[in-house]
């Protein structure tokens, strides 16, 4: 194998690669968000699962962008480890009919008919009409759709660049002894694994080895360990995408990885067993593009039938690979309470959404304290924790609003709407009340970190306004769990004490950087903490407004 032909394969490979992204990304911008709103709202059942994972990867063309989406989901709380489970082994199925658009490439017509069914006239054809959707018209559809068609143009060139190049190696002997070696099943996996984890995709290491069988040397002893070490390496870019992630976001890239490796060793030792048996004689066979393709879905399909019973205990293991900690436990129980089919019964929904909001009303409590207590004794375990227990409250907004808004109206009694009403308002100002709490843990460590000090003066205001934060925290947190307006007129006066404190300490603290008891650049974060405890009083403030303004609706209705 010359220069040439390998700089032929490698243009082929990347322009395969191009056309393959290029093509996915139309297909994505044209369904929209509709496909994730797809995988969010019908993945309740395991087969159905199954069913939309190989759907969505099959019009994505990439089951990595599609386990990468699931991590999304899961990590952000919206959906279950095993809906996860379902969609990825489902998106094991859907990459392999990659594998059969690629057979395309290899139609060829003699004259006649036949030849407008050639890779020659369909690519040109598809070129033509996929440069004036893109060119020549202004609406996006349709400019999208001229991108698919141009990635499909590029992603077939690329496959004929890639089997030109390959196609002289027929003649090479000493090819065909190379490729001999990888009949042996380690070998053969371990070259899977390395093909899919440096081209990034299990559909381009399958396309490449498709082209490869063009040489008349590929045999099915050789594509099937292949083929299985495809899949396993194709998890390396779900992993990748799951750093950072939380625990189960982590579990849900995990379980790419054991879907495959599992099958891998499972049909490994049963199909090489029965060999040993049986001495199956199709496995000198020689592989075409097209037998290549059948043998990689027949393999996922197998492979999903086989592990399919076995998702409820593929779960028990994420867990023993990443152990649930206390807080996990805790912070994911109150979603459970947000039922699909209590939403038939708006009362029931509307208690259990109570339940949740008093769980994110507690959360918020101690987040504020928690961040409070930085500005005297600051540790990074505990900003740590400030920042991501803000995320977990996020989380509670999204799960609240998206339950309650699919609750009907019309099935609602008065007292039914003003209760969701209220729901509906006050977790947006607890999430702001949450919010404050981080940028004061964000200003505390930034004093940290600048070994930045206030005067004793100074800490002292702080720690008059501390108090005066928890107390009014605490009394509207009372008047919002025991709906009680009658103490409303307390936050309302709490307000305007730490609104008229703030006032007099900002004055307090300019003074005392005239006069050197304090340096100047203290000045612009002292003033931040206090703007920051002025807006949680003003955010505890508007609860009981809110909650005022709602009961006197009812009396004048």
């Amino acid at each position: 194998m010359g220069f040439s032909t390998i700089f032929s394969l490698l243009s082929g490979i990347a322009l395969f690669l191009f056309g393959m992204t290029l093509m996915g990304d139309g297909l994505k911008k044209v369904a929209g968000n509709k496909l994730e709103l797809i995988l969010y709202r019908l993945s309740s059942s395991p087969i159905r699962a199954i069913l939309l994972g190989a759907g969505v990867t099959a019009i994505i063309q990439s089951s990595s962008a599609t386990s990468v989406m699931v991590v999304g989901f899961v990590n952000s709380g919206i959906m279950k480890l095993s809906q996860a489970i379902g969609i990825v082994m489902g998106a094991n199925i859907g990459t392999s009919v990659t594998g059969w658009i690629l057979c395309l490439s290899y139609i060829e017509g003699s004259g006649g008919w036949t030849q407008l069914l050639s890779t020659t006239t369909l690519t040109a054809l598809v070129a033509v009409v996929g440069i004036i959707f893109r060119m020549f018209t202004k609406k996006r559809l349709f400019q999208n759709i001229g991108d698919i068609m141009l990635g499909f143009v590029i992603l077939m060139v690329g496959m004929q660049m890639m089997s030109g190049a390959v196609s002289p190696l027929k003649e090479s002997e000493t090819f065909k002894s190379m490729i001999t070696m990888f009949s042996n099943p380690l070998l053969g996996i371990l070259l899977g694994i390395v093909f899919s984890v440096v081209l990034q995709s299990a559909s381009a290491a399958v396309g490449v080895l498709q082209a490869l069988s063009v040489t008349g040397s590929i045999s099915f002893a050789t594509a099937f360990p292949i083929t299985m070490g495809i899949g396993v390496g194709a998890s390396c870019p779900v992993l990748l995408a799951a750093i950072g992630a939380s625990k189960n976001g982590k579990r849900t890239a995990l379980v790419y990885l054991i879907n495959d490796l599992v099958g891998m060793i499972l049909c490994t030792v049963l199909f090489y067993g029965a060999n040993a048996i049986f001495q199956f004689d199709f496995l000198e066979q020689i592989m075409s593009p097209v037998s290549i393709a059948a043998l990689n879905s027949v393999f996922r399909i197998v492979l999903t039938i086989l592990l399919f019973p076995f998702i409820k205990q593929i779960e028990k293991l994420l867990f023993v690979f990443i152990p649930r900690n206390r807080d996990e436990v805790s912070d994911t129980k109150d979603f459970e309470l947000l039922e699909e089919h209590f939403l038939e019964n708006p009362t029931l929904a509307i208690s259990q959404s109570q339940m949740v909001m008093d769980g994110m009303v507690k959360k918020v409590r101690s987040n504020t304290i928690r961040a409070l207590k930085l500005l005297d004794e600051y540790s990074e375990e505990r900003y740590t924790k400030v920042r991501k227990r803000e995320k977990l409250i996020n989380k509670y907004e999204d799960k609240l609003e998206s339950y309650l808004i699919r609750l009907p109206a019309a099935e609602m009694n008065r007292e039914q709407s003003r209760q969701v009403s209220k729901i509906l308002y006050m977790v947006g100002e607890f999430e702001r009340i949450a919010d404050q709490a981080v940028t004061i843990a964000d200003v505390a460590n930034e004093l940290y970190e600048s070994k930045a000090h206030f005067s004793d003066e100074a800490r002292e205001e702080l720690s008059v306004l501390k108090n005066a934060i928890r107390e009014i925290l605490e009394t509207t947190i009372n008047v919002f769990q025991q709906d009680d307006t009658e103490m409303a007129t307390e936050v309302d006066a709490l307000k305007k004490t730490v609104r008229a404190l703030c006032n007099e300490y900002k004055m307090a603290h300019i003074i005392r950087i005239q006069n050197g008891r304090c340096n100047k650049q203290s000045e612009f974060v002292f003033h931040e903490i206090l703007d920051e405890m002025e807006h949680i009083a003003v955010y505890c403030n508007n609860v009981t407004v809110t909650m005022i303004e709602l009961e006197s609706q009812d009396e004048d209705e």
